[in-house]
């Protein structure tokens, strides 16, 4: 295994032309569930809604990443806030997904999630 991750950190980040994220995360059933539902959502009622999002990922994409990374819970909190940033007024541009919470983004505190980004 460490062979293998060796070999990944010298061949560089790993792209592909997936429109969703395929990095590695713990497959609980609550992942699984909130990735299914977001993943029927991109399926079914996206094509009717249109290409409208004013961010990078998309906020499809960016809340089937935020499930995948951090869980339901907080993927959720992060999706929801996304969407209410996305609308008239809001944000855009290129708005990733952390790849760690902040120290002071705990679960008992969703509405701490409304900036995603780690703050330094």
């Amino acid at each position: 295994m460490c062979r293998q991750s060796q070999h990944h950190h010298a061949s560089g980040p790993n792209i592909r032309a997936s429109r969703n994220w395929s990095g590695r995360f713990r497959k609980t059933p609550g992942r699984l569930l909130g990735m299914a539902l977001i993943r029927a959502y991109q399926l079914t009622l996206s094509s009717f809604i249109g290409n409208s999002c004013r961010h990078l990922p998309t906020c499809s994409e960016y809340g089937f990443e935020a499930v995948a990374r951090h869980g339901l819970w907080a993927g959720s909190w992060m999706t929801l806030f996304r969407v209410a940033r996305c609308g008239p007024g809001g944000t855009h541009g290129f708005d990733p997904v952390p790849e760690v919470l902040a120290s002071h983004q705990r679960w008992f505190t969703p509405w701490r999630y409304w900036q995603s980004r780690k703050e330094a």
